[in-house]
Parts: structure tokens; C-alpha cells; sequence
């Protein structure tokens, strides 16, 4: 079967696409998954022109992509999914450390250990192939009615967790958020704007795409409003927006990964608020900071910062819910995001200073998709 490769993880890193194993099964509880689609994004990217990324033990290549939507093919007698069934798949694994009591419970996205693996990043092969195989417990059911847009499972799971996270740390008090901020249009932030919508938060994005961009669009769409970052004549800073319109944020989202605006935006959190932070940071930057201001108002107005990375199984299944809950209030808004899409075999050539919003791999032709019973005998016939 072919497979996008990252080659020479340790030197100069190539990107190809060539011949791998096809995986079989070998256990009751496996399935045999046939890929349909695999979304990219930042991480994909840092694998593919960066440092980031790990081999799995004893090799110098990785299979990527972890944002994959596929057709389960053959199945375990124990496993608990079907052939036909349309599927996602969850990308981190537990570590083997007995002392990781995380791991031990199924929350391998808490691992105290560090030694997890991660399909397509870190010590596993991923996705960007034509069949996966693994134990059916990490692999989520997905409606036939999210064929268009199963892939964003995965990211959305991220954005899930972190909603679940806020919602345990403020039983600490009487919450009735009603504003959000999410810093960075990019999927993720894309994300968290449609969620915080479906939450029924009034939102505000702040990014350097134009007014005029499909992402200040769709957050106009959705009944947010947009800010560019850069705008001339604009506020200059979070700080010079939010005394523009007279109000601090609840609930703040931290989608891009620039640290100096993350301390920026605990000065605009609200008294009891949440910052939280799902971009990583890069470079070594610098900055001044107003500490002791920072400091007094954490302290005194009872702020929150929190980071999140990763999500479990039961966010995968939230995510699916949401997912659907946006297509229903805003009909494309979810597909709205995929603004480039490649065959397999093009992947080596994918430039990412021109994807747009939102790049996906059709590993196979999407007119060629087939799962459910209605599909039929023919919906196993993928060639190999």
C-alpha cells in the first residue's frame, strides 16, 4: 500500500510517498480501517519543515497525518465495530509506566510519564496511508451524516476538552459567561469561535487576516465579530480593543501560539475569568510584561490561566455532537474550512503558505467513497 512518509527524521527531512506494509489483523479486538481522508494542520506542518516529530523506535521515517476519517474494512470476533461502519480515530496512546495512574484510567491525554506515543508525531506511524489498524477501543463511531467532515473530529476533540476543563474548574463559583475571545483564525480558532457560537456566547476574534478574508466571513456568519489584528488606524494592541468596546472577555481561547499576546490577554480576562492556552509557542521570543499589574489582577479578580493539549475519547465524542450542531445552525460552516484538498500522491508537494484555511487529503476520490449498508457488498472493494 502507498503511504506519506517524513524520511530522514534526524537530518535533512524529505517528504515522499512510497510503499509500506499493508497492516493485518492479528488480534480479536483489532479492525481494519480503509482511510479516507486526512485533514492537516500546524503540527503536520512543524513535522513536515521542522524539528518536531519522532520516528517510532528503531526507524528514521514516519508515517504522518492524525486527522484521519476512514471505512472500517475487517474487524476482530471482539471487536465492537462493523465493516461499513464510518469511523475517526483517537491519536495519542498510554504510556507502559505503571506508576502513570492517567494511563492506567484511560486519560493518556493527562500522561504524568511523558513515554506516550502519538500516531503520526510522536514514535507511531499515522494516517496518511491507505489502511490503519489498532484495537477498536480507539476508534469513535462516526453518523454517516459527518461524511463531509468526519476529519475534524480530532481538532475539534482539542476544542472539547477545553470546554469540559472550564466547566470543572468553575464549580468553584456562580459562572453565567457571556463573551468570548478567540485570538487566531486559524482552524483551531475557527473552531473555538463556532463553538463558543453553539454555547450561545457572544464572540470576538482577533487575528491578522484581512476584513475581508473567508474567516472573518464565516465569523460574521456566525454572528461574531471580527477584528484584524494590524488593521491601520485600528486598536494597537488587546488591551486598546477592549476599552474600544467597553467590555473584558470570560472566557479567552489562545489559538496562536505567540506568547507575548497570551500575557497580553490576561490583562483583558474578566473578574472570575478563563484563559485558555492551545497554541505552542516556538523561537525563543522576548517581551516586557506589566508583572506586578498581571500578578495583582490574577490574584485579586480570581483569573484563571489554563494550557491544553490533546483530549480523550468521551472529547472525540462531544466533538462529533458539536460538529453536527454547527452544520445545523449554519449550513457549510464546518466544510467552509476545507480550502485546499490533495490527492496522496501530492502530498510532497504541499505548500502551506497557500492552503488557505484548511488543507485535507483525499486518500481516496471522494466520489469513490463508499461505507454503511448502503454501499453494499462493493463498500469493501477498495483497491489496495
Amino acid at each position: 500500500m502507498k503511504a506519506a512518509k517524513v524520511t530522514n527524521m534526524k537530518g535533512s527531512k524529505t517528504i515522499r510517498v512510497g510503499d509500506h506494509p499493508k497492516p493485518s489483523i492479528t488480534q480479536p479486538n483489532e479492525v481494519l480501517v480503509k482511510v479516507l481522508a486526512v485533514g492537516l494542520d500546524g503540527t503536520d506542518r512543524e513535522i513536515m519543515t521542522g524539528p518536531y516529530g519522532e520516528a517510532p523506535s528503531g526507524e528514521d521515517e514516519l508515517i504522518f497525518g492524525h486527522e484521519a476519517m476512514g471505512v472500517v474494512v475487517e474487524s476482530g470476533k471482539e471487536a465492537g465495530l462493523a465493516p461499513g461502519d464510518l469511523v475517526s480515530i483517537v491519536v495519542r496512546r498510554p504510556c507502559h509506566d505503571p506508576a502513570c495512574v492517567n494511563c492506567r484510567n484511560g486519560r493518556s491525554d493527562f500522561c504524568q510519564s511523558g513515554q506516550y506515543t502519538e500516531r503520526g508525531i510522536k514514535g507511531a506511524h499515522g494516517y496518511l496511508t491507505e489502511y490503519i489498524k489498532d484495537e477498536d477501543r480507539f476508534f469513535i463511531k462516526l453518523p454517516e451524516a459527518c461524511h463531509t467532515f468526519g476529519m475534524m473530529a480530532e481538532p475539534q476533540s482539542i476544542v472539547e476538552k477545553v470546554w469540559d476543563e472550564v466547566q470543572h474548574i468553575q464549580q468553584r463559583l456562580i459562572w453565567e459567561p457571556r463573551s468570548a475571545l478567540v485570538l487566531g483564525s486559524g482552524p483551531l480558532g475557527l473552531l473555538a469561535a463556532l463553538t463558543s457560537r453553539c454555547l450561545d456566547l457572544n464572540v470576538h476574534v482577533w487575528s491578522m487576516s484581512a476584513p475581508d478574508s473567508p474567516e472573518a466571513k464565516l465569523i460574521e456568519k456566525i454572528g461574531g465579530v471580527y477584528q484584524q489584528s494590524n488593521a491601520e488606524g485600528g486598536p494597537s494592541s488587546l488591551s486598546a480593543y477592549a476599552e474600544s468596546i467597553g467590555a473584558h472577555f470570560d472566557l479567552i481561547w489562545e489559538c496562536t501560539g505567540y506568547s507575548p499576546l497570551g500575557f497580553e490577554a490576561m490583562d483583558v480576562l474578566a473578574p472570575n475569568g478563563v484563559l485558555a492556552m492551545l497554541g505552542l509557542s516556538a523561537g525563543g521570543r522576548k517581551s516586557e510584561i506589566p508583572a506586578d499589574k498581571l500578578n495583582m489582577e490574577m490574584v485579586l479578580e480570581n483569573k484563571c490561566v489554563i494550557g491544553s493539549v490533546n483530549a480523550a475519547r468521551k472529547h472525540f465524542e462531544t466533538g462529533i455532537y458539536r460538529l453536527q450542531q454547527m452544520e445545523s445552525r449554519w449550513s457549510g460552516a464546518v466544510t467552509s474550512l476545507f480550502t485546499k484538498r490533495f490527492t496522496l500522491d501530492e502530498v510532497p508537494q504541499v505548500d502551506f503558505n497557500h492552503i488557505g484555511i484548511k488543507a485535507v487529503v483525499d486518500v481516496v476520490p471522494v466520489e469513490q467513497w463508499k461505507f454503511g449498508a448502503a454501499a453494499g457488498e462493493t463498500a469493501y472493494s477498495f483497491s489496495v
